[in-house]
């Protein structure tokens, strides 16, 4: 078991890159730290769970628009194309799985 302490591990750079907090053969857990702006480009992936823990932004799901704020959870199916870009300071969770 591992306990991760969520705080400690925010990080904000010039260049998005996710910090992955945990990972698996089936599973990964990236924290993403966004300044406004910021964006991940839409790319196609394995089911997602994101969780905001602060800020706001707009996820891009197979072309739609999904407002993002602190509290909200959308659940990504496998294969689906989504990407995130920034209103203002956005931390999220993720949960992949493969």
């Amino acid at each position: 078991m591992d306990l991760i302490k969520l705080r400690e591990k925010v990080q904000f750079s010039e260049q998005f890159r996710p910090q992955i907090l945990c990972a698996s053969p089936d599973a990964k857990v990236p924290m993403i730290c966004l300044e406004p702006g910021q964006e991940i480009p839409a790319h196609p992936s394995g089911t997602g769970v994101f969780y905001v823990l602060e800020g706001k932004g707009i996820m891009f799901l197979d072309g739609e628009e999904i407002s993002l704020a602190k509290g909200k959870v959308v659940v990504v199916p496998e294969g689906s194309e989504r990407g995130i870009r920034s209103i203002e300071r956005l931390v999220a969770i993720a949960v992949h799985i493969s």
